[in-house]
């Protein structure tokens, strides 16, 4: 069975590592599909995301068949397209549940894509790319919440 993992990962931190590992623990193959969000300031273009996501894997998970791909559109049309069966995604506290949920219940409605909410392991639990994006940019150490492959790219855009 394939599974997605979907977001805009930017950036990419040790909290959708987690994730991603342990959806790599339940699933055949796992894809990892990068979205574009207009919505969000971000520190990455979604191209540079993939690139950075495929460099954090092979450091920290290796040997685990993940891959890092663009994906524009609605989600169920990428997953029809690829033939990927379930949606994973991660869910830190209650409003990300609730947001989670609508969706699941939309692509559900829409193609019958069925999403897994897995919870954050509590470690990671306070992790978010957008405070990790926000210490960046006041020149915070950011080692702690992401890759180190993450953090070395972050640091070579200042």
């Amino acid at each position: 069975m394939k599974a997605i993992c979907p977001g805009s990962f930017d950036p990419f931190t040790h909290g959708h590592l987690d994730i991603v590992a342990r959806t790599a623990s339940m699933f055949n193959e796992v894809v990892i599909g990068v979205g574009r969000n207009s919505a969000k300031n971000g520190l990455f273009a979604p191209e540079e995301r993939v690139e950075m996501i495929s460099e954090a894997l092979a450091a920290e998970l290796p040997g685990v068949a993940v891959q890092a791909r663009l994906m524009d559109g609605l989600l169920v049309d990428y997953c029809a397209a690829h033939g990927i069966d379930i949606a994973v995604k991660g869910v830190r506290f209650a409003a990300d549940f609730d947001y989670e949920l609508q969706m699941a219940q939309m692509n559900r409605k829409l193609s019958g894509l069925d999403t897994v909410l897995l919870p954050t392991s509590s470690e990671y639990g306070y992790i978010s790319s957008t405070l990790v994006r926000d210490i960046a940019r006041f020149g915070g150490d950011i080692s702690a919440f992401v890759p180190a492959t993450v953090a070395a790219r972050i640091a070579a855009r200042d």
